[in-house]
């Protein structure tokens, strides 16, 4: 595969929220690069966009910068296009890759495990040698608990979107992350 952009985007998704999101991210990351004049003349497109259930997560092994989207399901629980791949993880090795998350999850339908599967996605890609950014404050949220949370207890391990409860705050949320991840990222 050849590739200019720079950034490439894994989500999967059930519902088209992560994917609408994941969509979002890269109108906002393409708008802001070429805003920092960090596009050249020769890349149009800043973001690659994959389906997970369309294209291997080995792809991500082609580009430095990676952005993982994954929604929680229920009672915290993987969704199934993430569930089908998640052994394959173990088998890369992220190293000298810098990942940022984001996940979707609903925080007053399920309280107790609000976005329980960017946590679970977040210790597996450390456990590969990922090094990861794009950390989000909790401040604004109303859970119960959650296996996002960093060690600080303070930030999620990456954007937390709830466009079950909160649809009209997740572009306000995209664009404050996609600037924090353009700098996290060094680009």
């Amino acid at each position: 595969m050849n590739t200019t952009a720079p950034i490439a985007l894994f989500y999967g998704s059930s519902t088209c929220y992560t994917e609408m999101a994941g969509e979002k991210i890269r109108e906002q990351l393409q708008s802001h690069l070429k805003a920092l004049g960090k596009l050249s003349a020769d890349q149009s497109n800043a973001v690659d966009v994959f389906n997970i259930t369309d294209e291997p997560l080995a792809t991500g092994l082609l580009y430095d910068y990676l952005i993982f989207g994954i929604p929680t399901w229920d009672y915290g629980e993987l969704q199934e296009d993430w569930e089908e791949i998640w052994d394959d993880i173990d088998e890369l090795d992220f190293s000298g890759k810098t990942i940022a998350l984001y996940g979707l999850g609903d925080q007053i339908g399920y309280p107790e495990w609000f976005l329980d599967a960017l946590g679970f996605l977040y210790h597996k890609l450390k456990k590969q040698g990922a090094s990861l950014v794009g950390f989000w404050p909790i401040a604004g949220y109303s859970f119960e608990a959650s296996k996002a949370l960093s060690d600080d207890g303070e930030h999620f391990v990456g954007l937390a979107l709830d466009d079950e409860n909160e649809f009209e705050k997740s572009p306000a949320r995209i664009q404050s992350w996609c600037e924090q991840i353009v700098q996290e990222f060094g680009l």
